[in-house]
């Protein structure tokens, strides 16, 4: 019988690439990591990884087995979820990771709801980029976690990790002084100071994609992760930058805002399987609730605020919103 706890390891062996990586992520040492992945392999009676030097790297048979892996880890999620649901009461940590803006927006009040209902919950939140998430649900430093991605970034799948629909949101271009009304608001700023979020996150990646569709690299003269941060910059002459809907919720009067077609997409994300903890159910129905009272309520208000004319919020099936 082959033990899941190495299996574990094999599936992290096979994501990460070194063993190296795979103790630092589960807080194993090496040495440890090496020692279950040999008895693995006995177990399996089959070569599952192949030495070369000081690397090591999947046979054929270990690569396979690793997919499979992702099958039979779903398996026991959705058995420990049986398990749980026949529980009375939620208690225990929960582990939930947002980026920045659903953070400040959309977290606070689903917190509050999970605080009132299930008092037996231990809530603890992270703030990350959605980038990171994948390896913190597989971890499981994380139970659930909002993520998201752009037109111009769309995210890759990842077999350990289920999402469904949250919310959509539109894309501003922020500038100092209003945009000509003909032509791509975008291109027309080819030659400004651009501001853009740090290198290796998505918001980065998806200001110099849209610049790059529009026919230029951006000159980039600000790093901020901060959208307040964005728009205080931009606001001082600074520069321009691309901010999503959740990020211009008060913005300063001296920045004008100019809407684009490109849109943001948040998804609720959570480990293969476990859709049916308890846990994670509440915290996605909180959530939800959090973010469609945003959408029907907070926003349009902000939004009349900055000048730009206020767009219809429909819910949608899903439970989130839809910004025009």
């Amino acid at each position: 019988m082959l033990d899941v706890r190495k299996l574990h390891l094999l599936r992290e062996l096979a994501h990460r690439g070194t063993i190296a990586a795979v103790a630092d992520a589960l807080s194993y040492t090496p040495s440890a990591v090496s020692q279950q992945l040999a008895a693995l392999e006995r177990d399996a009676g089959v070569p599952l990884l192949r030495r070369t030097g000081r690397r090591v790297a999947l046979t054929p048979a270990g690569a396979a087995l690793a997919r499979q892996t992702e099958a039979i880890l779903g398996l026991l999620e959705e058995a420990a979820a049986g398990l749980a649901a026949a529980r009375t009461g939620l208690s225990g940590p929960l582990r939930i990771g947002a980026f920045q803006t659903a953070v400040r927006t959309i977290l606070p009040a689903a917190l509050v709801a999970l605080g009132r209902d299930h008092p037996g919950l231990e809530l603890m939140v992270t703030e990350l980029d959605p980038a990171a998430v994948p390896d913190a649900l597989r971890s499981g430093a994380l139970d659930v976690a909002l993520v998201h991605e752009y037109d111009y970034v769309p995210a890759e799948p990842d077999p350990a990790m289920d999402t469904e629909p949250l919310l959509e949101e539109a894309i501003y271009l922020a500038s100092p002084a209003p945009v000509e009304k003909s032509g791509d608001p975008i291109r027309q700023h080819r030659d400004a100071p651009w501001i853009v979020a740090s290198p290796g996150t998505l918001c980065h990646v998806m200001a110099v994609r849209a610049c790059q569709a529009a026919g230029f690299t951006p000159r980039i003269r600000h790093y901020a992760d901060d959208f307040a941060t964005v728009l205080a910059l931009v606001a001082a002459g600074q520069g321009v930058a691309l901010v999503p809907e959740l990020g211009v919720i008060g913005p300063s009067p001296a920045v004008v805002l100019t809407p684009l077609p490109t849109r943001r997409r948040t998804r609720i994300a959570y480990r293969n399987g476990a859709r049916r903890q308890p846990p994670v159910s509440a915290c996605i129905e909180a959530i939800r609730a959090a973010a469609g009272a945003l959408g029907a309520e907070a926003l349009p208000r902000a939004v009349t605020g900055t000048g730009l004319r206020a767009t219809a919020v429909e819910p949608r099936a899903a439970g989130g919103w839809v910004a025009g």
